[in-house]
């Protein structure tokens, strides 16, 4: 930072200063030199026979530097860089911040511990959710068809309920004892399921009145009384959603908001979105170890329990991890702080956000893709994993199949990140946000092809040492393996893209009515559809047909809806680099040269290159002074 110390109020030099320096106590001297003088970047002052003279720069000799130091009329004094003279008083210097591999030591105390946090939270969020689906799939008296009730009538209550507590508890705790209070419930009940809940299922699940029941009201109510039947199994279920959604969204991104600054966040983050990939890989891999221990195990041991038992141990020991970095970082890195001056967000009830969505085509648009999204690949995730029972009916097998599936799509999403961004720059948001719909389009026809008409690709099929069934397996699993890998990589990026060219009314209002709308609209709706066949049809299997239309005319309406937004999105894009064009070229002014007493030119105190000299207090003289002055940057 250059700067130009006016002498009046600071330094006073009168016509004869001689006397003045050479009678003068510790003070001026005191305040302006150490005993030991650094040496300084740029100008410096040194004293010649009690004068205070700019020091020699570059080899011009010191007479030339006089008269640009000191000006006979303004008595100014010229500091080229003002860190200079902060660091000759030992009081201001700014020193050389200590780094490891390029980064500073401060950040790496905050970076490594969140990313290490991370990668637990995602290691027990990868089991979590293998394992319920295990619990609640394979369990006797259950299907694949209890997933469509249990997310609307068990899981979406339970979600909204938590999220009202934590609003309450978050008024009265403290962020650190907010954590904890939300954190170790969790951890509590995973050791608890592992250890108590599980082995006295026998005992706790009311298996006669759900037998009873479902002589009574027929096979259509399966998935519902299901839910009674093996409650506990449900309870586990929608922790293990909430673990996802509470530690992972709410917890762990609120801490990283709060301690990291802009430019880490922009550094880091993309880091976080890699490293949970590589916990998907061996959190998966850990999934796959454990199912396998039956193998080793003798006739008439449950070893489904026993593994459960060892996971359920690892997440409680990954959580126990998670509190210990989080009380580290609160007790030894320093935080960043934070402007006490709040922003109000503005709120949307649900009737004003859909308002706003339907007068808006862009945000419709906008909307139809999240929507689309959120109910194409809940029709064929449900249908996959009542073919996966099917195939796998162990419990063990059934894990085993899943950790497998966890590791798949973690090498594959970490390499569809490796390649969006050259997906972004060689082809643009358009085909970016194509790429999701198409592979979910493609892969949907060749799993529900699979279904509908695989008894006669039988014999084609047997060649190859494989049954219908478990081709619809491996198709229904690359086709959840490329969208979600395709989902986390290019279609939330694209999402978030949207936004950014909209006004700021616009996007605020639109972001609220999509998250206020359109997400639980998404989670929903694919169940809804799918208990509205189900209750219809007397079966999934019996309603798959009809399930494939509604996924080809989603996905189609999704392609549509992406292609409209395209249009919109890169009209609103040129116009906005077209307004940045015109305020360059509004901006620029040209420098007017005027010539000084010598005859030297300099810069016009009104040029734009000189915005020290738009201060109205700096005189003519100092603009000519400073222009010519030699410069060492």
């Amino acid at each position: 930072m250059e700067a130009v110390l006016q002498s009046r109020g600071l330094l006073s030099l009168p016509t004869n200063p001689r006397n003045r320096f050479l009678h003068s106590t510790q003070g001026l001297k005191h305040r302006f030199f150490t005993p030991k003088p650094k040496t300084l970047d740029g100008s410096s002052l040194t004293i010649n026979n009690g004068l205070l003279f700019p020091k020699p720069i570059n080899g011009f000799p010191s007479k030339s530097n006089i008269y640009h130091g000191f000006s006979k009329n303004e008595k100014t004094l010229f500091l080229c860089k003002a860190e200079a003279a902060a660091a000759a008083d030992g009081s201001g210097g700014e020193a050389e911040k200590q780094k490891f591999v390029g980064i500073e030591l401060a950040t790496l105390k905050k970076i490594v511990p969140l990313g290490l946090m991370f990668f637990c939270i995602l290691f027990n969020y990868t089991i979590l959710r293998d394992t319920k689906d295990v619990l609640v799939v394979t369990a006797r008296g259950s299907s694949a068809e209890i997933i469509p009730f249990l997310k609307t009538w068990v899981n979406l209550p339970m979600a909204i309920g938590f999220m009202l507590l934590y609003t309450k508890l978050a008024n009265v705790l403290s962020k650190q004892a907010l954590f904890y209070t939300v954190i170790v419930p969790f951890i509590a009940f995973f050791g608890a399921f592992g250890f108590v809940l599980y082995p006295l299922s026998n005992y706790i699940h009311p298996e006669a009145l759900a037998d009873k029941l479902l002589n009574i009201l027929g096979p259509r109510f399966l998935g519902p009384l299901a839910i009674m039947r093996i409650w506990s199994f449900c309870l586990f279920y929608v922790m293990a959603e909430l673990w996802g959604s509470v530690v992972i969204s709410v917890l762990f991104w609120g801490f990283a908001n709060q301690i990291t600054t802009v430019d880490e966040a922009k550094r880091f983050y993309p880091l976080f979105g890699l490293g949970a990939n590589v916990a998907l890989v061996f959190s998966g891999r850990t999934v796959k170890y454990f199912s396998n221990l039956r193998k080793n195990l003798g006739p008439g041991v449950d070893g489904w329990a026993i593994s459960l038992k060892a996971m359920m141990s690892i997440v409680v020991l990954m959580g126990l991890v998670i509190c210990f970095l989080y009380w580290w970082v609160n007790n030894f890195v320093p935080l960043p702080t934070r402007s006490k001056k709040k922003k109000e967000k503005p709120k949307m009830g649900t009737m004003e956000s859909l308002k706003f969505l339907v007068s808006s085509n862009y945000i419709r648009d906008l909307a139809t893709l999240v929507v689309a999204y959120g109910i194409s690949i809940n029709l064929v995730e449900v249908t996959w994993k009542s073919k996966l029972k099917a195939q796998f009916p162990s419990p063990n097998e059934y894990s085993s199949f899943m950790g497998d599936f966890s590791t798949a799509t973690g090498i594959a999403t970490f390499t569809m990140m490796l390649l969006s961004q050259f997906i972004f720059e060689k082809y643009g948001w358009g085909v970016a946000a194509k790429i999701t719909p198409t592979v979910l389009l493609l892969t949907g026809v060749g799993f529900f092809s699979l279904i509908l008409f695989g008894d006669p690709l039988g014999p084609a099929l047997a060649k190859f040492g494989m049954t219908p069934l478990l081709a619809a397996v491996y198709v229904g699993a690359m086709q959840n393996i490329f969208s979600k890998s395709a989902k986390y990589s290019l279609f939330d990026p694209c999402k978030e893209m949207a936004y950014i060219p909209l006004d700021e009314d616009t996007k605020v209002k639109g972001k609220a009515a999509i998250d206020v709308v359109c997400n639980p609209l998404g989670k929903s709706g694919g169940a809804l559809i799918q208990q509205f066949m189900i209750l219809t049809f007397g079966s999934l299997a019996n309603s798959t047909p009809y399930l494939g239309g509604v996924l080809l005319a989603i996905v189609l309406a999704w392609l549509g809806a992406a292609k409209s937004l395209d249009t919109q999105f890169t009209a609103l894009r040129r116009e906005e680099e077209l307004e940045k064009e015109m305020e360059r070229a509004s901006a620029v002014k040209i420098p007017v040269v005027s010539e000084d007493k010598d005859g030297n030119g300099s810069l016009s105190s009104s040029s734009p290159l000189n915005p020290a000299s738009d201060d109205s207090s700096s005189s003519p003289s100092e603009s000519s002074s400073e222009s010519s002055y030699p410069r060492n940057n």
